[in-house]
Order: C-alpha cells, then structure tokens, then sequence
C-alpha cells in the first residue's frame, strides 16, 4: 500500500489518520461522558480530565497535520457513480465534521484554561492560557463543548451509516476506499 492518495484509493497516512481519529474521538466522547459522573471523592476525579484534556490538546496537533496532509495528498476524486447533489452533500459533510471537530477542539481549551491555568499535555509540554477574559467562559465553553460533542458523534454515525449504505446499496468503493481498496 502507498503512503500518498492515489486517484482512486485512500493512502496509508489517510487511512491510519481517517480511523485513528474516529477512534480518538469516540473514546474522547465516552470517557467526557464517564469523568462528569465523577465526584470530588473519585480518585479519578482529576486523572480522567487531565487524560481527557492531553489527549484533546494530542488530537488538535494530529488534526493540523490532517488538514496539512490534505493538501500534501488529496484524497480521491468522487466516484463517477455519485450525482452532483452526492458530491455536495460530501464535500459539505466532511466540511462540517471538521469544523465540528476544531470547535469542540477550540471550547475545550477555553473550558481548560478560564481559569487562567494552561493545559499541561502528559508532562510533555503546557499549553499557555491565552484568552480568559470571556464573562463565564467556562460555563459556556462547557455548554458548546457539550452540545457540539454530541452533534460531531451523531454526525459522524450518520457518516458511518451513508458509507455502509454506498457499500451494500450502491455497491460502490466508497467505503473500501478508506480501507485501501482501490475503487474499479
């Protein structure tokens, strides 16, 4: 398999990079939800947000490189089987799980650093509190940070569901694509 993008497969950093965040953000999603449960008692009460908060601060930099290697790489033409409106409705999806993903990425650290602190990442370097000075920034960087988590998630489930029904509807290579697959 290739590193790059090819005209009519997905390259191995896509791939790794397309999967590896899907998986990121599903486990970011599912331990955000377990650590509010927390009480002040836990013993993870804060481990879990400190882990939560590396980790977000990890997949931005991963994110930029994304969005860097798109440019390095081009992903795939659509297939000649998707309509114009198909085509659309990709471009503008993928659009928005990526604005999506920078904004919860963006509310986080707001949440993260209102308080004037930065966000240390693992004992591998601080990100610097730069913007504090919003009124109730942490209750409302926490509210977006919430309400967009939830959209991405459900967003990206619909994601899941048009590549499943272009494999096993259309029977079409979009799907196969993202797994290295060349389309035929």
């Amino acid at each position: 398999m290739q590193w790059r993008n090819t005209s009519n497969r997905f390259g191995l950093v896509s791939i790794v990079l397309h999967w590896g965040v899907a998986l990121v953000v599903f486990g970011l999603f599912g331990l955000g939800l377990w650590m509010v449960g927390l009480d002040y008692y836990s013993g993870w009460y804060k481990t879990a947000p400190d882990i939560h908060k590396g980790i977000g601060i990890l997949l931005f930099l991963v994110m930029l490189a994304r969005v860097g290697w798109r440019f390095v790489s081009p992903p795939p033409p659509a297939l000649p089987n998707h309509d114009r409106l198909t085509r659309l409705g990709s471009k503008l999806g993928h659009l928005a799980l990526y604005l999506g993903l920078f904004a919860i990425m963006v509310s986080g650290y707001l949440i993260s650093t209102a308080d004037g602190r930065g966000i240390a990442v693992f004992g591998l370097f601080e990100v610097p509190a730069t913007l504090t000075s919003i009124p109730d920034q942490e209750d409302v960087a926490g509210a977006i940070h919430e309400y967009l988590a939830w959209g991405l998630v459900i967003f990206a489930g619909i994601h899941a569901l048009a590549a499943l029904k272009h494999h096993f509807i259309d029977r079409d290579a979009t799907l196969t694509r993202m797994f290295g697959r060349a389309a035929k």
